[in-house]
């Protein structure tokens, strides 16, 4: 380790930190007159203004400390090794924040607050997700560059590249699950199998995807619950994505009515119901009769909208307005129920006094099988009589 007395020392560290401020100041003057030209340049300057000075005042305390003032030698290896620690992590954060401007500027290109935004959702998912796997990434190996500083570390890297099989397939084993969720929420990003906005019915819920992660993707239900499921989820089972192609949709109003309605009006005041609000994008307006038995019919109305929460609501002022309609223009279209009451003409039923009065008579072979039923002193008796 090389050595100096405390002016050199005193008079190396000041040189240093006087030209990381002439370089942070030359640099803060290029970002001011980049910004008159370049917009964008206020969001890079933001970013990286607090990592960029820290990077400085390190590289400027690195090259101070390349030699111990005399009296020193004990710990100023521990100081180093700390100055050199705080490198590193000001490298990957400098680093991640110019990465993560640049992906935030891809993100303010595509925006999701117009009617058609399905390529925007698109986008935004990928590079959120890609957002967070920078910043993963990045810290990843600033941590193995700070674990590689040490020489311990150093010395037994042979010992862990030798065994590395063995580590692969047991840290494998355990990060099983995680590793799964990890790729089966790269995939889902980059499949364009599910999006963020998109409205899905997932476990019978019908909800808003609002985050994917590299983890798991959380649902906006329609009530302002949150169903979180782990993305393997989306992997394994089905589910229905009600804006993968596009955000516009159709929807169906059902209505059973009596076989008195008055259908015209209906399809009259369902144009004038459509006509009358914004909720309906102008695509579809269908009312049709679908079936009638059971003594109802049934008419369906069919109507699109650009996105469901749109759709969902034009399905409610539809039903209610033409239940209105009914109520005060047709009320024989209401459902009914009918009965009819008819008089019974069957004759009364004469009941038997005895169970076998009435079966066997009118004739001799009658009268001897009556003798048989009714046992054998009867016979006896039928049988003497007749012989008198």
């Amino acid at each position: 380790m090389l050595t100096a007395s405390w002016p050199d020392f005193l008079q190396r560290l000041a040189s240093a930190l006087g030209t990381a401020v002439v370089i942070g100041l030359a640099g803060f003057v290029a970002f001011r007159v980049l910004r008159r030209r370049w917009t964008a340049a206020v969001r890079l300057d933001r970013a990286a203004r607090a990592p960029f000075t820290l990077f400085l005042v390190v590289i400027a305390a690195t090259v101070a400390t390349r030699s111990a003032p005399k009296g020193t030698e004990d710990w100023w290896s521990m100081l180093r090794q700390g100055i050199h620690i705080v490198l590193i992590a000001a490298v990957a954060w400098l680093v991640g924040a110019i990465l993560l401007y640049f992906e935030d500027a891809r993100l303010l290109r595509h925006r999701t607050d117009v009617a058609d935004n399905r390529d925007a959702r698109r986008a935004r998912t990928q590079l959120l997700l890609l957002r967070r796997l920078t910043v993963v990434l990045v810290v990843i190996v600033a941590i193995g560059a700070i674990l590689l500083s040490f020489s311990a570390v150093k010395a037994i890297g042979a010992s862990v590249l030798a065994s590395a099989g063995i580590l692969s397939v047991v840290a494998g084993l355990a990060a099983q699950s995680t590793l799964s969720n990890v790729f089966a929420g790269l995939t889902l990003a980059f499949s364009d199998a599910l999006r963020l906005d998109d409205a899905i019915i997932v476990e019978e819920e019908w909800g808003w995807v609002e985050e994917i992660t590299l983890t798991y993707v959380v649902v906006r239900l329609w009530d302002d619950r949150r169903l979180i499921l782990p993305s393997t989820y989306f992997a394994q089972n089905p589910f229905q994505n009600w804006t993968r192609n596009s955000s516009e949709l159709l929807g169906s109003v059902e209505f059973d009515v009596d076989w008195r309605v008055d259908t015209d009006g209906l399809r009259l005041e369902l144009s004038r119901i459509l006509a009358g609000t914004d909720l309906w994008d102008g695509r579809v307006q269908v009312l049709q009769v679908t079936d009638a038995v059971g003594g109802v019919v049934r008419v369906r109305v069919l109507v699109t909208a650009h996105d469901a929460p749109t759709l969902f609501d034009l399905r409610c002022l539809v039903r209610e307005r033409l239940i209105a309609w009914m109520q005060r223009h047709n009320a024989d279209g209401l459902p009914r129920g009918r009965m009819e009451l008819v008089e019974s003409q069957a004759r009364a039923y004469r009941r038997l006094t005895s169970d076998t009065d009435g079966l066997f008579t009118g004739n001799p072979e009658a009268e001897i099988r009556a003798a048989r039923q009714g046992g054998g002193d009867q016979t006896a008796s039928s049988s003497g009589t007749a012989t008198g």
